[in-house]
């Protein structure tokens, strides 16, 4: 509740620091040519031929956005089948689950991705569609191959046989790289038109001098904060499910807090975009992205203090399979956090820039 109320406390704030905002520039809107160049003009208005200039490597964006909405469609699809379905009463059932929801929800990534890379007139689209395809597998399997290394030479129970490595393999090639393909083709035919309420100039604006708290890198270290605090309970017990071999059975709790979640997450970053263009920095889509993404790492460091205060394990091995699956979580997370701040803070720009009269 705490956090909600933040949320609408910072919310109200910008809303009537964004009326006054209107109200100046509708001010500066009747002033003749002489006025206007004698005034001191300031503010995210005067980007307004920059802020849809398209993100620097918009091939690896736009793979990296269509990823976190697949895996968001992932996780609302296992949290709801867990609640209908009790998926923690057997042993597995509920990583197979999550496999084949990632499986069959391949065409959101592509349909996403695509939609994405055409709106940023990108023109390399095979290079695009194999990143979206395999950005998650290939580090998802590299991860779990270097673990599957080290427990094999441990002679561990948990090493994965090579079959099933070949058999998820064959699964990517197979299955999900042509359904990321249909959505690929779907979303660059159907949502591949650009509807921007400003047109970008040829050459772009030089980014002024700022304060220090201003620049994009401060807004990347604070903005994972608060989307952490919303969810540091829940992680305790995600944690303990985990490594702890507890049950957990409260996944209509985990619906909520992931809910809350998403909606901190893109106040939170719209927030600090907020503060960017007013500043007259244009780089907003790689730093919303970044500074909503920043709580995988106050998670990944959480999950430091739960393994030395919190677990028994030692050695090399249980060191290496605890980080490794904790990294691999942490990186699912900050994928779906900067998807959510991206998302967010798009339609926050868009709405704030089609409101206001442009010369």
């Amino acid at each position: 509740m705490m956090v909600i109320f933040l949320v609408g406390l910072v919310s109200m704030i910008l809303m009537r620091t964004l009326r006054k905002d209107y109200a100046r520039y509708s001010k500066d809107d009747e002033l003749d040519d002489l006025e206007r160049d004698l005034g001191d003009e300031y503010g995210w208005k005067q980007i307004h031929g920059d802020i849809f200039r398209r993100a620097t490597h918009p091939g690896l964006f736009s793979a990296i956005i269509g990823s976190g909405c697949h895996l968001t469609s992932v996780v609302f699809a296992v949290v709801v089948l867990a609640i209908v379905g009790d998926l923690y009463e057997e042993r597995g059932s509920l990583l197979s689950t999550c496999l084949v929801a990632y499986v069959v929800a391949s065409p959101v990534n592509g349909y996403v991705s695509g939609a994405l890379y055409s709106r940023m007139d990108g023109v390399v689209w095979i290079r695009q569609m194999l990143l979206t395809a395999g950005l998650i597998p290939t580090a998802v399997c590299f991860t779990v191959f270097l673990i599957n290394f080290v427990a094999i030479y441990y002679h561990a129970s948990r090493a994965i046989p090579f079959l099933s490595m070949v058999s998820v393999a064959s699964i990517c090639i197979f299955v999900i790289l042509p359904l990321t393909l249909v959505g690929t083709v779907l979303g660059r035919n159907l949502s591949g038109k650009q509807s921007n309420p400003c047109r970008v100039n040829a050459v772009p604006r030089p980014i002024p001098e700022k304060r220090w708290f201003m620049e994009p890198l401060i807004i990347i270290i604070l903005g994972g904060i608060l989307p952490f605090g919303s969810i540091f309970i829940e992680m305790y017990f995600v944690f303990t499910s985990f490594w702890a071999y507890k049950i957990y059975y409260v996944y209509g709790f985990m619906l909520l807090v992931f809910m809350i979640f998403i909606v901190v997450t893109m106040c939170v970053t719209v927030v600090a975009i907020y503060f960017l263009l007013n500043s007259e920095d244009y780089r907003w889509q790689w730093t919303s992205f970044f500074a909503a993404a920043s709580t995988a790492f106050y998670i990944y460091l959480y999950a430091f203090y739960y393994f030395f205060f919190k677990t028994k394990m030692f050695g090399f091995f249980q060191t290496v399979f605890y980080f490794g699956y904790m990294g691999m979580f942490s990186m699912g997370i900050g994928i779906m956090c900067g998807t959510f701040g991206y998302i967010g803070t798009s339609l926050f720009v868009k709405k704030i820039y089609s409101t206001v009269k442009i010369d």
